[in-house]
C-alpha cells in the first residue's frame, strides 16, 4: 500500500483542465510542498478527467505548462 496522502486537485494549463488525485508523500504535508520540490519535473495524477469528458488512469503533467491548481477536498 501507498504510503502518503490522497488529495483531489484540478489543475489548468493553456490547453486543458485536469482533476485528479495527488499523493503528497509522507515527509510532506501541503500541495505546495509537492510543487515547490525542484527536484521533481511532473506532477503525477490519477483517477483523472480532463476537460470533464475524458478519463485516464494516470496522467504526468509537466510542472512548467501549469497555470493554477486548485485544492478540491
Amino acid at each position: 500500500m501507498t504510503q502518503g496522502k490522497k488529495t483531489r486537485i484540478r489543475i489548468r494549463s493553456s490547453l486543458n483542465t485536469y482533476v485528479g488525485s495527488l499523493l503528497i508523500p509522507p515527509m510532506r504535508n501541503r500541495i505546495s510542498d509537492v510543487f515547490n520540490d525542484e527536484s521533481v519535473l511532473f506532477i503525477n495524477l490519477t483517477e483523472v478527467v480532463v476537460n470533464d469528458t475524458e478519463h485516464a488512469d494516470f496522467v504526468a503533467l509537466n510542472k512548467n505548462m501549469i497555470e493554477s491548481v486548485t485544492q478540491l477536498d
